[in-house]
């Protein structure tokens, strides 16, 4: 599903070689249906079950882009020269990378490829967020994350997340706060990078975010296209990667590589 920053965020779903613009689609029904029939989103060879969010086993296993260090940037081995594909690598891992503060379900701390704001952060269902480094690598991110991750969370809740429950922040206040707590593990991470230290963006702002939602759900039920193929409901919201519907949610990015049919 891909996102275009606006106030609302506007999203498309890809149906074969269309995209479906979804906001015109709220407060209508929509059906979802599985045929039954899943391709490696890498490889394009049919699979019978997803790995990682549309892979097959064997690009599974092989790819660098399936590897833990990818989740944790901070274990990163291509020093040791054992990543799985060293040009990818090269080519993913060793451009500029973004460490920044959201509010999605509550303040997180994360990283990004810095061509992939403001995506990473409609992704994620952030209603406001604010970068705080910029850095060389993915590895180099991953080592600030884990600094700042020992006093805010590195993670969403996308229960809460999807039900709206988060109050404004200020995110610079929060920002400078945190970069006082963790000064001395930032100095060390500087000097040990020092020929490429993290670049403190001090002057950024924060930008905040709204989405298409008609009304949020108190009570959230995910729908699953492996036990039941077909979802059909009232579309009454899209936040992050999620379809709101009036009877549940489902998140579409779970099952790229699915083959479905949509009907508006």
């Amino acid at each position: 599903m891909s996102s275009a920053l606006a106030s609302p965020v506007q999203y498309h779903l890809p149906v074969g070689a269309q995209q479906l613009p979804l906001n015109p689609l709220l407060g209508k029904t929509l059906t979802l249906r599985h045929t039954g029939l899943i391709f490696c989103v890498h490889c394009g060879n049919k699979t019978n079950k997803s790995f990682n969010q549309g892979y097959c086993y064997p690009c599974f296993i092989k790819l660098a882009q399936c590897d833990m260090c990818i989740m944790k940037p901070e274990t990163c081995h291509y020093a040791a020269g054992t990543c799985r594909e060293p040009s990818w690598g090269e080519e993913f891992c060793f451009q500029p990378h973004i460490v920044y503060l959201a509010n999605s379900s509550g303040i997180k701390v994360g990283i990004t490829r810095r061509s992939q704001i403001p995506t990473r952060w409609i992704d994620q269902g952030a209603v406001q967020a604010i970068p705080v480094f910029e850095v060389a690598s993915r590895h180099l991110s991953g080592l600030i994350e884990v600094a700042l991750a020992q006093h805010v969370s590195d993670k969403t809740s996308w229960q809460q997340m999807l039900k709206n429950n988060t109050v404004e922040l200020d995110l610079p206040a929060i920002r400078d706060e945190l970069l006082g707590k963790c000064h001395a593990e930032l100095a060390a991470i500087a000097e040990r990078f020092a020929e490429q230290p993290p670049t403190l963006l001090s002057d950024a702002e924060a930008l905040n975010l709204n989405y298409p939602v008609l009304e949020y759900p108190t009570k959230v039920k995910s729908f699953n296209l492996d036990k039941a193929p077909t979802v059909t409901g009232t579309l009454l919201g899209i936040k992050g990667q999620y379809l709101i519907f009036d009877n549940g949610v489902i998140n579409i990015r779970k099952y790229a590589g699915y083959e479905i049919e949509a009907v508006a």
